[in-house]
């Protein structure tokens, strides 16, 4: 029997980090398997987002270490996610929603001054319309925000509070401590 692999020390700092804080209470996390040829290390989260009662948004957070450190990284870890929310067609079809999407993710990194470099992603903005045997709800839209980037520590903490303010802002979810109004119902006559 192989004795048992050695954690980095830092590491093991970086994954607490990503263990600290609680989500708000729509979202709902789960540790997930992590990539394992990607990074000698890897962690990973899974998480889905409920409004009213019903997931709108899903999103996975990895965290990769190379103690070597890696060139295109400029660094020795990567956060990597994805992150794709259910959006009504007028906003998936809206020509600036995927700049949009993009500051929700930068804007919530500067927020909670969690200091990065080398980020880089891409934003997808899509419509489907179901035909024949498929045909049923109306023309539906999604985003999804795939990007990664560089902490500058291993203090992941900032990082995952920015990670989850990136899901409830795709997720459409109203700042905490702020109550959505109910969507408007059409006057019945009788």
């Amino acid at each position: 029997m192989s004795p048992p692999i050695a954690i980095p020390e830092t590491f093991a700092r970086a994954v607490a980090g990503l263990r600290s804080a609680t989500p708000r209470t729509e979202i709902s996390l789960e540790e997930v398997g992590a990539p394992r040829r990607l990074a000698p290390y890897a962690f990973a989260l899974s998480a889905s987002v409920l409004r009213d009662e019903e997931e709108v948004a899903t999103g996975r957070l990895i965290l990769l270490h190379d103690p070597a450190g890696h060139e295109a990284w400029q660094g020795t870890f990567r956060l990597v996610t994805y992150v794709t929310a259910d959006l009504e067609v007028d906003l998936a079809a809206d020509p600036l929603l995927p700049s949009v999407g993009w500051t929700w993710l930068t804007d919530a990194l500067d927020a909670q001054d969690a200091g990065h470099r080398a980020i880089g992603g891409t934003i997808t903005q899509t419509m489907s319309t179901r035909f024949g045997d498929l045909a049923g709800p109306p023309a539906a839209g999604d985003i999804e925000i795939r990007a990664s980037w560089t902490p500058l520590s291993d203090d992941l903490r900032p990082h995952l509070l920015a990670w989850y303010a990136l899901l409830a802002s795709t997720a459409g979810l109203p700042p905490p401590g702020v109550t959505a109004l109910p969507a408007r119902r059409p006057a019945t006559t009788g």
